[in-house]
């Protein structure tokens, strides 16, 4: 058990690092719609290519920690991906972390753990039947595209928040992300019967389509928005849908007690607060619009207009140039120009050259 956690720590870890330099790498990105070729752009950037690699030592390490654990172990630990992903921006500086933002943050991911700890699946078996496998698939495509189909609504609309359009994308990859976890799992049980058994199995080849296309729409969710919009998506699906799934295929049961059942409510009720806060503090310092943005160089046009009337300005306030001194008060204040004129004495003669 102590190995598996340790795996799954580091794998939130690898996770947390993906998120991250993946971001920064689709920054400056603009997509128009679903875009394919959008990882062929993020693949230029050094930054994007490190949040790959990340995510491919986040896959190593959980394949590890679920072939020594279950679901119910591995997925509550990958939650603490969140608290590693708010850690990064405050020491990075990129973004002001609110206490309330962590608090926030720590509710939505204790909530997460502490629900799958109360729900507890038992059981199962290692396998899961082909017809399983097929209406649990379907169900994934159909979540996911109806989330696209949405999401491609808001960015035609105008005046769409783009903080709406990444969480929505977030909460699409993070559904895709738990039927990724079941996919890991079933593939988990072949490892141990070496190499030719792990190349023959259906599983490696599913675990390739359906990876490539969740980096897809996880690219699309991080250059959408804000990072703290798509991030949440990530991590609380991602546990809930892996869950689900270890339920459905693998004949996993959940703790149906009546005192689970109130803990596993309360759990709930704290991970929505979490998330109900940290939208708001999303909404008061999110991602900027693009409008915005021309007022920055025409605001930083005019200190050079009003640099060129500073000289006039001193220019002006030196007395005895173009304006009276200052006089005392009840004193004649008459113009240097109307006063009368000092007689002119005869200056020394003019030397030779």
């Amino acid at each position: 058990m102590e190995k598996a956690i340790l795996l799954g720590v580091a794998a939130s870890i690898c996770t947390a690092t993906s998120s991250v330099c993946q971001r920064k790498g689709a920054r400056s990105t603009q997509t128009a719609g679903f875009d394919v070729r959008l990882v062929v752009r993020l693949a230029r950037r050094p930054a994007w290519l490190l949040g790959i690699a990340a995510m491919i030592g986040g896959f190593i390490f959980q394949l590890t920690a679920l072939r020594s654990g279950g679901l119910a172990l591995v997925q509550p630990i990958l939650a603490v991906e969140l608290l590693f992903v708010f850690g990064y921006l405050a020491v990075a500086g990129s973004r002001s972390v609110k206490p309330r933002d962590w608090l926030a943050a720590a509710a939505m991911s204790a909530g997460i753990g502490l629900y799958l700890r109360l729900a507890s699946p038992y059981g199962g078996r290692l396998h899961a039947p082909g017809h399983s496998w097929l209406l649990a698939g379907l169900a994934t495509a159909g979540v996911v595209l109806a989330a696209l189909a949405v999401a491609l609504e808001l960015d035609n609309r105008t005046g769409a928040s783009a903080g709406r359009r990444a969480a929505l994308l977030g909460a699409a990859t993070g559904i895709s992300w738990g039927f990724m976890a079941a996919v890991i799992k079933e593939l988990s049980s072949h490892l141990g019967a070496g190499i030719g058994a792990v190349l023959s199995t259906w599983s490696l080849y599913v675990l390739v389509i359906v990876g490539a296309a969740t980096m897809l729409l996880a690219s699309h969710a991080l250059a959408a928005g804000p990072l703290a919009a798509s991030q949440p998506g990530f991590t609380i699906l991602d546990p809930f849908s892996a869950s689900l799934f270890g339920v459905f295929l693998f004949g996993e049961h959940i703790r149906t007690g009546s005192a689970a059942l109130a803990g596993q409510a309360l759990a709930l009720a704290v991970v929505i607060a979490g998330a109900v806060a940290l939208s708001r503090s999303l909404g008061e310092d999110g991602h900027p619009s693009r409008e915005h943005r021309p007022a920055l160089s025409s605001a930083a046009s005019t200190p050079q207009r009003s640099a060129g009337r500073l000289p006039l300005r001193r220019l002006h306030q030196r007395p005895g140039l173009h304006q009276a001194p200052a006089h005392p008060a009840g004193c004649s204040r008459a113009p240097i120009a109307a006063r009368p004129a000092a007689p002119s004495l005869p200056g020394p003669p003019a030397r030779a050259a």
